[in-house]
């Protein structure tokens, strides 16, 4: 992504460079210079009537209880494409209007949606997979990269040191007899209690 980005800062600026020394080999310098104007001053018109369009829309979905999720992605649209008029250029100012224009901003805005959802989905499987709960739909106790692959039925990792074992007997007190203790090594009635445990 930084990549792709350092290789549009590095593009662009000289794509429009090139399209404006051959438009202006074509009608003139001069009048190259009038077209710029003309755009910025027409993009300034839009800006504002469509600005002002986003924002009663905006207010109208805030009133009825609705996600504005398309009136801020328009509100955002309409900024960016402001700005592309503004930068003297005829490639910005063509995906300025673009943004702006009411016909083609519902594309730009189904793209943009689109690779931004890319992102994030990508980001979150990222996240999830250096933190060790496998894919971006895995829970965690499955999946590629679960923290629980590998491990024994008893829940210790393959090749751990076993806990040692103590061997023992249950001794009951039984009831019936005297002093309610029961001989060592029986097994008392149903009612008994355990005492504890002795180690062979």
């Amino acid at each position: 992504m930084r990549f792709l980005l350092f290789l549009i800062f590095l593009v662009v600026p000289v794509l429009e460079i090139w399209v404006l020394i051959q438009v202006g080999q074509v009608i003139g310098g001069w009048p190259t210079v009038a077209v710029l104007l003309a755009d910025s001053l027409l993009g300034a018109w839009i800006v504002r009537r469509e600005g002002r369009r986003a924002w009663r829309n905006l207010q109208v979905a805030l009133q009825s209880g609705r996600m504005p999720d398309r009136e801020l992605a328009d509100g955002a649209l309409i900024l960016v494409g402001g700005t592309l008029l503004l930068t003297p250029g005829f490639l910005s100012d063509v995906v300025g209007f673009l943004c702006l224009l009411p016909f083609t901003r519902p594309m730009v805005r189904g793209v943009a949606t689109w690779f931004f959802a890319r992102r994030v989905h990508t980001m979150v499987s990222r996240s999830m997979a250096g933190a060790g709960l496998g894919g971006p739909l895995g829970g965690p106790f499955g999946g590629p990269g679960s923290p629980f692959d590998g491990l024994r039925p008893d829940g210790r990792a393959p090749g751990a040191p076993g806990a040692p074992v103590v061997h023992g007997e249950v001794i009951r007190d039984d009831p019936a007899a005297p002093g309610g203790a029961g001989a060592p090594g029986s097994s008392g009635g149903a009612g008994g209690t355990d005492r504890g445990l002795t180690g062979r």
